[in-house]
């Protein structure tokens, strides 16, 4: 283990020496982890995604490595209520505002410790009346029994931190701190990527509800057609069967939608401080946003000094470092100073006259001789916890790693599955107009138009879908690179 100075035996001059220089710190010096030495972020090379030509978040998406992130990314949706919103849960956010008085308090810990760097002066005044006992010698020199006693007074008391033992709390207060802040910069980069993908989703959810009203009304037109043909005995019992379930398994799906949309507004309305009754008057379209298509990569190297959580791990590391020394520094002497001064007189104009004054110095030194093992074992708990958080902190930064590498992957594959549903709505396209046409020509029956419709509207549901995991998986990537939180005036500090 390291120490800050070497441990030697102490003389008197030494014990002096060290209590003027404030001595030195025991146990280990905290050095900051390196950057892992990884170049990629996945196997293969990033590249351009596939483009999807006239489908609204169709565009090709390029990932430029080394770039930097903006404070407000979500300004590249390019959608003025997205903006609004975000803002207005920023301000009004219950989550980060517990965060941020957390913060609060615990800057607050880490100034009442550093108090103790200094001395600490009380003053007190008492003042008695008293009778004394006639068979004991007077206590004042007017030999009177029945006197009263004013006394004033001024103590003062310090103790040098000879070891370090208060330098190193100070510094688990601070890394203390410091877990509190990026954890109120994660609650921030959650918060604004939630707000993200929640009207996303109410857009995706919305347009994933028209489709399927539109699903119900073309089945229901079928099933009345078929009811009719075999009324008419154009058409067996088994067909209307078929087409009743059908219908019946259409209709099932509307009430999770629907139940889905109500619950993504009142997460909004959360998300933004109010109550679900006062959710945002918002109506989000996919249509309105605009999918970015330049996307910064942070380099591998930096993604440790940008994720609040693996901050947060790191800062949880250095308080294991310094409660090593706290341990250490409680199982050496203690020094402790006093020093009080006053004056005591039986009449208030006699205080601080010649003769009443007093004053006393003192020098006291604890040191703990036999504790049952206590102090050792909570020494070697305190190492044992070090390197647990060491193991936390890596696993944090493979975490992290992995959230990037999934996003990236992620955005690739919704490319290729947006490129793939919209050929199969365009196939299904084709299939209607070809239907339409042969029902004009009296090639075909309605029911086989209805059933075009049907592919043509179920093929709509999947390219909305392919369409909002676009646009949120890009909100994802943004979080997970850290969300650009570094160029907030009001959190640049977290990094100091």
């Amino acid at each position: 283990m390291s120490l800050t100075c070497k441990s030697r035996p102490l003389t008197f001059p030494a014990v002096l020496s060290l209590i003027a220089l404030a001595g030195c710190a025991v146990g280990p010096n905290f050095k900051r982890p390196a950057a892992p030495d990884v170049s990629e972020y996945t196997p293969s090379p990033l590249s351009t995604t596939a483009a999807t030509p006239n489908v609204s978040g169709g565009g090709a998406q390029h990932f430029t490595n080394g770039s930097d992130i903006a404070a407000d990314w979500w300004t590249l949706f390019h959608s003025k209520p997205l903006n609004e919103l975000i803002e207005q849960s920023l301000a009004n956010n219950h989550d980060l505002k517990a965060a941020q008085a957390a913060l609060s308090a615990a800057r607050e810990n880490v100034q009442a410790q550093r108090g103790l760097y200094y001395p600490s002066v009380t003053g007190s005044f008492s003042a008695t009346r008293q009778r004394q006992s006639g068979q004991i010698a007077p206590a004042l020199n007017s030999n009177a029994f029945l006197y009263n006693l004013f006394t004033p007074e001024v103590s003062v008391s310090y103790v040098p931190d000879v070891f370090g033992l208060n330098r190193r709390t100070v510094e688990s207060l601070k890394a203390q701190e410091q877990e509190v802040r990026f954890q109120m910069i994660a609650t921030y980069t959650t918060l604004t990527s939630n707000v993200v993908v929640a009207a996303i989703q109410e857009a995706s959810l919305s347009m994933q509800i028209d489709a399927t009203h539109q699903l119900i009304d073309i089945n229901s037109d079928m099933l009345k057609i078929l009811q009719y043909q075999f009324d008419k005995g154009y058409a067996n019992r088994l067909d209307v069967a078929a087409q009743e379930s059908q219908l019946a398994q259409i209709t099932a799906t509307l009430p999770p939608l629907l139940k889905q949309l109500a619950q993504q507004r009142d997460l909004l309305a959360v998300l933004a401080g109010q109550f679900p009754s006062q959710s945002p008057d918002e109506k989000f379209e996919l249509s309105s946003l605009q999918l970015p298509e330049d996307l910064p990569v942070s380099l591998p190297s930096k993604l440790v000094e940008q994720r609040p959580d693996v901050l947060q791990a790191e800062a949880n590391l250095h308080d294991a470092s310094a409660k090593i020394g706290i341990a250490i520094a409680n199982r050496l002497p203690n020094i402790e100073l006093t020093d009080n001064a006053g004056s005591s007189a039986a009449a208030m104009d006699q205080l601080f006259t010649t003769g009443t004054g007093f004053w006393g110095l003192g020098a006291a030194v604890t040191a703990p001789i036999f504790q049952g093992g206590t102090l050792l074992h909570r020494e070697r708990a305190a190492k044992a916890a070090y390197e647990q958080a060491a193991e936390q902190y890596r696993s944090a930064v493979l975490v992290a790693f992995q959230n990037v590498a999934d996003t990236l992957t992620a955005l690739e594959q919704d490319a290729d599955a947006l490129k793939a549903a919209a050929a199969a709505a365009d196939a299904a396209k084709v299939t209607l107009d070809l239907a339409q046409r042969q029902l004009q020509d009296g090639y075909a029956g309605y029911l086989a138009l209805l059933n075009a419709e049907q592919g043509y509207q179920q093929g709509l549901i999947n390219l909305v879908q392919a369409q909002a995991n676009r646009y949120a998986d890009t909100a994802a990537l943004f979080q997970a690179l850290g969300g650009g939180w570094w160029h907030r005036a009001d959190l640049q500090d977290a990094h100091e």
